[in-house]
């Protein structure tokens, strides 16, 4: 699976449903609903998301509006959603005008409502991502850094702020354009825990992912070596803001991220891409890698 610029989008989280496929992102063109080709239809410049659907990952079809800002809180800035099937509903951790929160729906199409006890934080926070795991439900954010929350079993509200960032933007090839480390992803794998991230400005060409291991959900972390795992090439640059889907092989996964263009001051729209990735062993020790 390598399929790039397939629809606009930037910040994708790719899913599977009863057999299909679904992606949520961020809608294009400075986050606001108008007609670009057949992709986004223009609904009286209201914000939310669109959800897309495909059998094969390959052709996907706007099936409209899942999320609007008159059904949750917020009114400019909706970014990054991510839905998560838990306990018989769908779950959208999403942003919008900076904050986070949870929506609900009974239908990955939505409509999604508003569900948690208002904001879930009461600071600055972005890139919301939830973990399910045996030890309970985490929350990773985007505050400069990555931080991770415990979230209430019920989804309702944060229990408990682990003191600390989890990852910082310190390397040379995260600090090309500012100081800057979001859109994080975890994935469980043989008991350990690999958590994704985005540096440099979404706008930077240079935009990239990293990643970073613990034996625990709240770290510590350890970055890789071998940062970055996905970054520009000849013909695609600002790679990155990613997610994973489970793949039907074992240690396998699809990846879906975003590019855009090479120009910071024109950047928009970006546009959503999917590759494969894996577990494999390098030296002894298992490594995530990309394919793209």
């Amino acid at each position: 699976m390598n399929v790039k610029r397939m629809f606009p989008g930037g910040d994708p989280f790719l899913m599977k449903y009863d057999g299909k496929y679904y992606i949520y992102c961020t809608t294009e063109n400075n986050d606001k609903f108008v007609s670009t080709e057949s992709f986004h239809t223009d609904v009286d410049g209201k914000d939310g998301f669109f959800v897309y659907e495909s059998e094969d990952m390959i052709k996907w079809e706007n099936k409209g509006l899942c999320l609007s800002s008159q059904d949750v809180l917020g009114d400019k800035w909706f970014w990054a959603p991510e839905v998560s099937y838990y306990n018989g509903r769908f779950y959208m951790v999403y942003t919008a005008n900076e904050r986070l929160s949870i929506a609900v729906s009974d239908s990955p199409f939505g409509p999604f409502r508003q569900y948690s006890d208002g904001w879930l934080r009461d600071g600055m926070s972005i890139d919301g991502h939830l973990l399910f795991d045996e030890s309970g439900i985490y929350l990773y954010y985007v505050a400069a850094g990555i931080f991770v929350a415990k979230m209430s079993n019920d989804l309702k509200r944060i229990e408990h702020e682990f003191p600390g960032h989890l990852i910082l933007a310190e390397e040379p090839w995260e600090t090309v354009d500012c100081h800057i480390a979001e859109g994080p992803c975890v994935i469980k794998h043989n008991g350990l825990y690999y958590l994704s991230y985005s540096c440099n400005h979404t706008r930077s060409k240079d935009y990239a992912v990293g990643y970073a291991v613990s034996v625990a959900p709240a770290g510590p972390f350890k970055k890789y070596e071998h940062n970055p795992i996905l970054h520009r090439t000849a013909d695609m640059a600002g790679v990155g803001h990613n997610s994973y889907m489970p793949a039907e092989k074992e240690n396998k996964y699809i990846c879906a991220y975003h590019c855009h263009n090479s120009d910071p001051d024109n950047f928009k729209p970006r546009m959503v891409c999917l590759c494969d990735a894996e577990f494999i062993l390098e030296n002894g020790v298992e490594v995530l890698k990309m394919y793209y």
